[in-house]
């Protein structure tokens, strides 16, 4: 007998109607984030919104994780415990942390899952959190497959979740303190400024410019859904989407394409088995290049790479187009084997390498009408990112979710039982008393039709059975009736039997990896001081928001500019023409030295006074 492990998608909200979207249209389990203390300070949501969510959610089996992944205050602990406490009343099924010091509060029995801003990149470190009592682990961006299965090897009952799609953070996550060095925005405490998005200057020791004017830490978005098959033998057991700050058309478009590629997954391998109920029909086709993207990598999955970076521009270019071939008075000719529709945005890069944009007022064939003429050049690439049909399809009802039920209808002494048995193995029966009467025409194709109709329900029939001694006569009224007592008890026995997971968080003491932490280690107030003196750490630094440390590295990533120039001492070989160390330049002339440590293969930022 083949066992089988479940597998979520794990789709974002930002807020209730993008989490209802992501249940429609395919999501196994959804993370959103509390009202207070989620590293997107900008997406909090209302504890009515949450508990209308988790309702909505549950009928699916679809799972709701809150994201309260902030380093705290001590002055925060109290309220935080308090927002846990009606997180874990509104039926909120885990919450994704990152302060240890929630560990040392009176916490409900709800499971908690190791957010990535722990900087979770070793089997020790995914083998502490699970004997601590993490019930699932949020690993590093960063890891490769050959990594993700060292630590599913090392630690084979731990849930590992991985990021398959989205926005990536250049440094580790956790581990970025440039937003709060030079903003007083921590990104540690949802606030992070984006400043591996801006644009800098590289020049050398000399003061030599290397490079003019580029987005040099800007990363293109992942993209693993070619990949998802080898990251579940891997030991992927939650896929995740980043995008909490997403629109809902992202959300509904990226939910939808992750699904089918999984679905597909799930039909030739037996193993594997998705995690929540329902049946998912589109109203549309998923396209990624549709939605918000930077262009698209694999980032570390297969080693170092040099598809990762987007150093023209950290927006999103859209979907390639086509070319520019000749430019009159007030239209421009493309050539291109997609279509282009009226009110589609286009964008492109100048030859100065910068992103420049318009929108298309009017398309006649192979001629665009823009509202303003750009300034362009003939062979310039044109891309897409609007597409106005696209665009119309979202923002209807897109797609439909529903769950497979048998409907019986039979004879008993009094009258009629309606029996209904959903694809869980749920069951219902109500009953019609009423004294039966034969029928003048044929009903069975009548009573099929009635009882079929299961409208606006989470339900769709996939067999109706008329077991009958005699042609009965019913009234489709009270045919009707009867199925909706019927529908509303069959959803009441689904919420009753819905499985959430009670979990009381051990005392533990084991040792921690390490027994001293730097500011690297995000403590913030006394009790995440006291969890970890309890698992063996002597000497424990605050937090770089507490207390700024001296000569403190404020960026590490794996992206590195000297690999990216084709200068690695380990890949390339080749000796870079400029002297070292090289620094990165900001428009507002801050200057950032740049440190390359190869033993670990990770280039390190450090602010320069």
């Amino acid at each position: 007998m083949i066992r089988q492990r479940k597998i979520e998608l794990l789709a974002p909200a930002k807020n209730l109607e993008c989490g209802i979207a992501a249940v429609d249209h395919g999501a196994d389990a959804i993370y959103i984030g509390a009202p207070r203390f989620g590293a997107r300070a900008a997406a909090g949501n209302s504890l009515e919104d949450i508990a209308e969510l988790v309702r909505y959610a549950h009928v699916y089996n679809v799972r709701i994780y809150v994201t309260v992944n902030t380093i705290l205050k001590d002055e925060e602990l109290k309220d935080t415990e308090k927002m846990i406490w009606d997180l874990y009343r509104a039926g909120v099924d885990a919450l994704i942390v990152q302060d240890m010091g929630l560990l040392e509060l009176n916490l409900p029995p709800i499971p908690l899952h190791a957010s990535t801003q722990m900087d979770n990149r070793t089997p020790q470190k995914v083998r502490f959190l699970a004997e601590a009592g993490f019930r699932q682990v949020v690993l590093a961006r960063e890891l490769s497959l050959v990594e993700i299965g060292n630590i599913h090897h090392a630690c084979p009952d731990v849930p590992l979740e991985v990021f398959v799609h989205g926005a990536l953070c250049v440094s580790y996550s956790g581990q970025c303190y440039v937003s709060q060095a030079c903003f007083g925005r921590s990104a540690n405490r949802g606030e992070c400024a984006q400043f591996c998005r801006l644009a800098f200057d590289m020049v050398d020791a000399d003061g030599k410019s290397i490079v003019r004017n580029k987005h040099l830490l800007s990363l293109k978005d992942l993209n693993q859904s070619e990949e998802l098959e080898q990251l579940l033998d891997a030991g992927a057991s939650s896929l995740k989407i980043e995008g909490r700050l997403k629109d809902v058309s992202y959300v509904k478009n990226v939910t939808a394409y992750y699904r089918q590629k999984l679905d597909t997954v799930f039909k030739r391998r037996k193993e594997y088995i998705r995690a929540s109920s329902g049946k998912v029909k589109l109203e549309f086709k998923p396209q990624l290049d549709k939605s918000f993207s930077r262009g698209f990598t694999n980032y570390f999955l297969f080693d170092r790479n040099k598809d990762i970076f987007s150093f023209d521009t950290p927006k999103s270019l859209g979907e390639e187009m086509g070319t520019v071939k000749e430019i009159r008075g007030n239209y421009l000719t493309v050539a291109g084997i997609k279509s282009f529709n009226n009110g589609d945005g286009v964008c492109f890069l100048d030859e100065t390498g910068k992103l420049q944009g318009f929108r298309i007022n009017r398309v006649e064939n192979n001629k665009l009408f823009p509202q303003e003429m750009p300034r362009i050049k003939p062979r310039t690439i044109l891309y897409r990112n609007f597409d106005q049909e696209f665009e119309r399809l979202m923002s209807r009802k897109s797609a439909e979710r529903k769950i497979a039920v048998i409907l019986k209808l039979a004879e008993n002494n009094r009258g009629f039982t309606l029996s209904l048995t959903d694809e869980d193995d749920h069951s219902a029966s109500v009953v019609l008393e009423r004294e039966k009467e034969r029928a003048r025409t044929p009903q069975e194709d009548n009573l099929r039709t009635q009882l079929g109709k299961l409208g606006n329900t989470p339900f769709e029939a996939s067999d109706i059975v008329i077991d009958w001694s005699d042609n009965w006569f019913i009234p489709a009224s009270m045919l009707a009736e009867l199925r909706r007592k019927g529908i509303e008890k069959l959803l009441e026995v689904r919420r009753i039997n819905y499985r959430q997971e009670i979990y009381k968080l051990p005392r533990t003491h084991h040792a921690f990896p390490v027994n001293e932490l730097t500011y690297l280690g995000n403590v913030m107030n006394a009790d995440a001081v006291s969890f970890y003196r309890n698992h063996g750490v002597q000497r424990i630094a605050p937090a770089y928001e507490k207390a700024p440390a001296e000569e403190a590295v404020l960026m590490f990533c794996k992206h590195c500019l000297r690999y990216s120039m084709g200068w690695c001492p380990s890949w390339h070989k080749v000796r870079s023409p400029y002297r070292e160390p090289y620094y990165l330049v900001s428009s507002d002339n801050r200057r950032f030295r740049l440190e390359f440590d190869c033993k670990n293969c990770q280039m390190k930022v450090y602010a320069e006074k």
